[in-house]
């Protein structure tokens, strides 16, 4: 049985964890990282260098990197609906996801760890309205993408990469402050509740 090695609060778990529960993969997991067992010991260091969560263990499979885990994941056990072989449509996909893992998470990190995680490292006002003033550029990037799509951020149906945005988009509307109103980010936001593993891992009350 596919094992997971991470804490369910985490938002990196919680993609592997939502691509489970759309693919109805069954997994055991177990809680690492901060407040449960420590990731900068030998044997979480021989799985992911990093240490970092997720890990997961398929058989003698060791993977990590949330993004490269969930690709993993449905290319051995999903379908072509949320990752299709096409090139064109994959590469599109491919395009967001790895947009959200850099650019958008870039532009949220320092104001959502000052507002939501209280880290003392980052309380400066002034760099925590830059944070939020890029965050809302980036959110505008979507809004825009969504509004043409009329549906999901890769096109019609829902695909692999509405889990990481999807989780994003949580994070945004958990985040106390006065961020601009994108209605097509809403819809969005409401047209993902349908799917299975939304309430479970998305908005679980966890940002």
């Amino acid at each position: 049985m596919l094992k997971i090695l991470g804490k369910a609060s985490s938002i990196n778990v919680r993609k592997v964890l939502w691509v489970c529960a759309e693919l109805q993969i069954p997994f055991v997991r177990e809680d690492w990282g901060t407040g449960f067992r420590q990731t900068d010991t030998p044997e979480f260091l021989s799985l992911n260098p990093n240490g970092l969560v997720p890990v997961i263990k398929d058989g003698d499979f060791v993977l990590w990197e949330s993004n490269s885990i969930i690709r993993y994941l449905v290319s051995r056990y999903g379908s072509e609906v949320l990752y299709p072989t096409t090139p064109t449509k994959r590469a599109r996909i491919d395009q967001w996801m790895d947009w959200q893992a850099t650019d958008l998470n870039r532009s949220w990190s320092y104001a959502f760890l000052g507002l939501v995680r209280k880290s003392p490292a980052h309380q400066s006002l002034d760099d925590i309205a830059t944070s939020l003033t890029s965050w809302g550029q980036h959110m505008r990037i979507l809004d825009s993408q969504l509004h043409a799509t009329g549906a999901f951020v890769a096109g019609e149906q829902f695909s692999l990469a509405d889990v990481p945005i999807g989780l994003s988009v949580n994070r945004w509307f958990s985040t106390p402050f006065e961020y601009p109103r994108f209605p097509a980010v809403s819809d969005y936001f409401d047209r993902l509740a349908d799917r299975s593993g939304f309430a479970a891992y998305c908005k679980n009350g966890m940002p």
